[in-house]
């Protein structure tokens, strides 16, 4: 049986992919801060799945959960590196240090811990190899107004995607990207929300079991073969031409 532990698994594509992989046969590490969320994701599963509380922002608390994870499953497979968060919206003088450190320790150090962790394991076990799939955004290509932190830090995820795919050649450990516009997630219910509010037309946005089923495409090439770079968006959005 393949492992795959999944970062942000209490809601969203997290919990979607959680729920593709499990029925596709994979057993599945559910990782996220809110533990009665998590139950809720293990109950829907059944069988093969792993509850593992855990702040991502926490060196320590991810060191410890992969241990866990690996420990009771024998090895990791694939890492789904999902869990982030979106600032409130603002200008960047508008936006406090604390929620700018906030942004950075949850989408960009607590990505980085993550896979270091997931990346000392799959370089140790045997056989070595592994994959890992970062959850960026088409934000690392054209920005939403008012998200300087949400932008800049997926514009990291990017980096450490690229230098993981290349540390990782020689071990067998692929990694690779996935850049989604507009899931149906309660980011994007609330932004469709306000826009409704303000009497605009709410964003164009895709099923995160679409979602689900291209990470789950990703996860199941062999490792010889590597989806660097994917992005999938709403057909309709304005993320592409002129203004």
């Amino acid at each position: 049986m393949k492992t795959i532990l999944i970062t942000g698994a209490s809601s969203g594509i997290g919990r979607a992919v959680a729920v593709k992989m499990a029925a596709s046969g994979w057993h599945v590490g559910l990782l996220a801060r809110r533990v009665e969320a998590l139950r809720e994701v293990a109950a829907e599963i059944g069988q093969g799945c792993m509850v593992l509380p855990c702040d991502v922002a926490s060196e320590t608390a991810v060191d410890d959960a992969l241990s866990s994870y690996i420990n009771a499953v024998g090895r990791l497979d694939c890492l789904f590196n999902n869990a982030g968060i979106f600032s409130p919206a603002a200008p960047i003088d508008a936006l406090s240090v604390a929620d700018w450190q906030r942004a950075v320790d949850v989408n960009l150090t607590g990505m980085f811990l993550c896979a270091r962790a997931a990346f000392r394991h799959m370089r140790a076990q045997s056989p070595q190899g592994g994959r890992i799939i970062n959850n960026g955004s088409v934000s690392a290509h054209t920005p939403r107004e008012g998200a300087v932190a949400y932008t800049v830090t997926k514009h990291g995820v990017t980096g450490l995607t690229r230098q993981l795919a290349l540390d990782g050649r020689a071990l067998d450990i692929a990694c690779g990207q996935i850049d989604i516009g507009n899931a149906e997630t309660e980011i994007l219910r609330a932004i469709a929300r306000s826009a409704t509010e303000r009497r605009e037309l709410p964003p164009p946005m895709i099923d995160t079991a679409i979602v689900a089923e291209a990470v789950h495409a990703m996860a199941e090439l062999p490792l010889s073969a590597n989806t660097l770079f994917q992005t999938l968006m709403a057909t309709k959005m304005p993320f592409v031409g002129r203004g």
